[in-house]
């Protein structure tokens, strides 16, 4: 059996593409299971900090709105 011919079978067999395949290796060749593990978590971090960045801008823009209304 080739190279190839294993790689779609492992991708048959977990449901993705070899195109997935093939990013994810490039992605994530050479990590450790720590470096994985603090990249899942830098990961998670930087979305709870955009998800923070957002509300603030909402709230930012509702306060502009409001001091903007002649009262």
């Amino acid at each position: 059996m080739t190279h190839l011919q294993e790689v779609v079978d492992v991708c048959r067999h977990y449901g993705i593409s070899d195109a997935t395949f093939y990013v994810w290796r490039k992605k994530y060749s050479g990590m450790t299971v720590t470096d994985l593990a603090r990249l899942r978590e830098l990961e998670s971090e930087n979305s709870r900090l955009k998800r923070i960045i957002a509300q603030q801008a909402l709230d930012i823009d509702c306060l502009k709105e409001i001091n903007s209304k002649k009262w």
